[in-house]
């Protein structure tokens, strides 16, 4: 495949996303044709630092997992752009798209679903690095040994299958899987939610730590606030398809600007039976983003709700050090 993009050590952002947009159509009528559209994702933006962790949060149908999946171009976009490593992921054609699937890679949400119950973990880890050529052909089995000892799995383990193993060692395998690929850029599609608190630990410590040796960039999807906290550089919080707030960690948790964050935030449980939560509930519930509302989406629940938010929509402020919100309360500032 040939590329034209700047050498690694002077490309800053890994990942760009500009303007994506990913519409589902809702059939109906007579000739069964589109009579409207899903807006799962819309109009967002943000980009991503080589070798650091952007958290995606928001409630459940927000479209984080249709972000991350259209990203890979697992979806097809309906518009915007994707740029990995400065070049446009959608204009790759079929060869170019299958070369560039080993450095863009996705740990899924159920380690067991996604995992095939007819073979055994050595083949499920080296069937894409067979098909891709990772290594030469006598040099396999070393190598897919020594993903697995990365991955905290043994080499007996090659021989056994999904179901005999604990569901935190499935998603060892899992992330082995992918890891297997050598690749640089990883959606994490909530990773650790079907997971044990303990074990939920496990797989975050084990994230960073291949992060830390080899390099990687994640796209980490969560709802666990305390989680996305822990292990991400910066966070992205999105409402009903849109992007409405993003920031460095420590800015956008201790400074959250946008109402919505506001409220999401104040969920977060506080580990002291004496302290005192100022949670904030919203009322009403999501609308549908088959017709979501007009102006800014989320002021049919917002209770700082002004009459400009009903029919214009907000535009992005960078409020400093890339602390980004798209509210009308902070267009005089």
């Amino acid at each position: 495949m040939e590329t034209n993009r700047e050498p690694l050590e002077q490309a800053d952002y890994i990942l760009e996303v500009k303007n994506l947009k990913k519409y589902f159509p809702i059939k109906g009528g007579f000739l069964n044709g589109p009579v409207g559209y899903v807006k799962a994702v819309d109009d967002i933006s943000f980009a991503i630092k080589r070798g650091t962790t952007m958290g995606l949060v928001g409630e459940s149908g927000c479209g984080k997992s249709t972000a991350g999946r259209t990203i890979l171009r697992l979806l097809e976009k309906t518009d915007g752009q994707v740029l990995f490593d400065g070049q446009e992921v959608f204009s790759f054609n079929r060869k170019e798209m299958q070369e560039i699937r080993t450095k863009m890679q996705i740990i899924f949400q159920d380690p067991y679903s996604s995992l095939s119950p007819r073979l055994p973990v050595g083949e499920i880890i080296g069937e894409a690095v067979r098909e891709h050529n990772i290594v030469k052909k006598e040099q396999f089995d070393e190598y897919i040994t020594k993903i697995m000892n990365d991955c905290g799995l043994q080499e007996y383990h090659k021989d056994r299958y999904p179901h005999e193993f604990s569901g935190g060692q499935r998603q060892r395998i899992c992330i082995a899987r992918a890891l297997a690929l050598n690749p640089e850029f990883i959606v994490c599609d909530e990773p650790v939610s079907a997971l044990d608190v303990s074990i939920q630990a496990q797989i975050i410590n084990l994230l960073k730590e291949l992060q830390e040796k080899f390099g990687l960039t994640y796209l980490f999807i969560s709802h666990d606030l305390s989680v996305v906290e822990h292990i991400s550089d910066t966070v992205g919080v999105m409402y009903l398809g849109g992007m409405v707030e993003i920031g460095n960690t420590k800015d956008i948790f201790s400074n959250p600007l946008h109402p919505y964050t506001k409220a999401l935030f104040s969920a977060i449980p506080i580990p002291d039976p004496d302290a005192q939560i100022n949670r904030i509930i919203l009322e009403g519930s999501i609308p549908s983003p088959a017709n979501p509302p007009s102006g800014c989406k989320f002021h049919t629940r917002c209770s700082e709700c002004m009459e400009i938010c009903k029919s214009e929509i907000p535009q992005v402020k960078d409020m400093g050090d890339g602390h980004i919100v798209a509210c009308h309360l902070y267009n005089d500032k």
